[in-house]
């Protein structure tokens, strides 16, 4: 259930009141700025933005217990998925089953070292580090133990959420699937359904955790500025909203500050925004034309090799039937990076010039853009896969191509830019008004 905040521009900050002090907490909106007295809020529930509709906060039942049990399940999960085989295949003398961490040690024998360490990271290593921490800080809770280690693991949860790609390499190995259907007699071990399981419950559990009410249960909710007021940006009064735990801080006259509650470094916008967005655009806009004329991975065959772009590869795809595979390759590796890199730019040089209209709808398309661009990381996994199943020498064998290096790079470098952007500037020209 949505509950969109109630707003009045200029309202003054009702900490007089018990049941504000109690319940109700003040939150700048992280897309737009504006100064909300969120409502009280039962499991359940969200509240979102009176002006552009994001989510301030949600509320979940129990929600100590539910994220420890989830968390739990899915690390549970997740050490079956590492330990029994993931994929199986069997193609006269070919016979070969993988784990799933042999995906990224295959790329790391076939000197892809980089390209290696993003699939272990982003496929194991971080999932694990998420669940133990939420594990470890929420049976602190759970038993009223103030640990050490809350806050930093607390300051890291948001951070993690984009890089952990659980579900995309479950999207990987099913693409994979296919294109071995044609090579191969395949065979699904345990582990293969075991990460479908720990992919879902990590999404479950990242949604679960309530990082507002976690700062409030580690640190209470100190209030915010006395002269604050709603309805209006916060960084028309210098104030800005902590990225990490939420609470309005006033700013020094240089628009820098520290968070009283988390310890965070506090700044009126993100530091050089548009200029650090548009360089590493750059960065991928360069790194997107080797990515695409270089072959993605190579394939020999009775001493016969293959190579194959990521264009080729979807063609191939698209010629042998699997026409669905093919639009999932062109819409994760085609079309999303470049409407990610056209959009990105378009908002910045809309910001630049200080275009004041249809920030609503602006701000939803950078939200999408943010949303999606994991999601081309699909054709990397793929390799990962097609290179540690598919090894007898010249009779059968898949290399990575020098592509997927510079793929790679794409993918993580535009999502290091949306992060740079800074949406609350798409707002800023508008001033203190409500309408889109």
């Amino acid at each position: 259930m949505q509950a969109f905040v109630a707003i009045t521009e200029g309202e003054e900050n009702p900490l007089t009141t018990h049941v504000y002090k109690k319940r109700r907490r003040a939150r700048a909106c992280t897309a737009c700025d504006l100064v909300c007295l969120l409502p009280v809020l039962r499991p359940g529930e969200q509240a979102n933005c009176a002006r552009c509709r994001h989510v301030l906060a949600r509320r979940h039942l129990h929600p100590v217990q539910r994220s420890i049990a989830l968390a739990i399940t899915a690390l549970i999960s997740l050490l079956i998925a590492v330990t029994f085989p993931f994929i199986g295949v069997e193609a006269g003398s070919l016979d070969n089953q993988i784990l799933i961490g042999q995906t990224a040690e295959a790329l790391l024998i076939l000197h892809q070292p980089l390209v290696a360490t993003i699939v272990a990271v982003t496929v194991i290593v971080l999932p694990a580090l998420y669940l133990a921490g939420v594990i470890m800080m929420q049976a602190g809770m759970l038993r009223d133990i103030q640990r050490d280690y809350s806050d930093p693991i607390a300051r890291t949860f948001t951070k993690l959420h984009p890089w952990m790609m659980a579900d995309v390499f479950i999207i990987a190995a099913l693409v994979s699937l296919v294109k071995l259907v044609g090579m191969a007699e395949v065979h699904l071990g345990v582990s293969f359904w075991a990460y479908c399981l720990f992919a879902i419950l990590l999404l479950m559990t990242t949604r679960s955790v309530d990082t507002g009410w976690l700062w409030c249960s580690l640190a209470g909710e100190p209030a915010p500025p006395a002269n604050l007021r709603f309805g209006i940006s916060a960084a028309a009064q210098q104030m800005t909203g902590c990225p990490t735990c939420g609470l309005i801080n006033s700013l020094s006259a240089s628009g820098t500050g520290k968070c009283v509650r988390c310890g965070d470094r506090l700044h009126l916008r993100k530091q050089q925004s548009l200029q650090r967005t548009l360089a590493l655009l750059f960065t991928g806009v360069v790194l997107y034309i080797p990515a695409n004329t270089y072959p993605m991975m190579i394939t020999t065959s009775f001493g016969q090799s293959h190579s194959a772009t990521i264009i080729g590869g979807m063609i191939e795809f698209w010629k042998s039937g699997s026409q669905p595979i093919a639009v999932i390759i062109f819409v994760a590796s085609i079309l999303v990076p470049v409407l990610k890199m056209l959009t990105l730019i378009l908002l910045s040089w809309a910001v630049y010039q200080g275009a004041a209209t249809h920030a609503l709808h602006k701000t939803r398309l950078y939200h999408l853009t943010e949303l999606i661009g994991r999601w081309s990381m699909v054709d990397v996994f793929v390799v990962a896969i097609m290179v540690a199943l598919i090894q007898s020498g010249n009779l059968m064998s898949i290399t990575p191509g020098p592509a997927a290096l510079a793929f790679c790079a794409v993918v993580v470098i535009t999502m290091l830019a949306a992060m740079a952007f800074d949406p609350r500037l798409i707002w800023d020209s508008q001033g203190n008004r409500h309408e889109s």
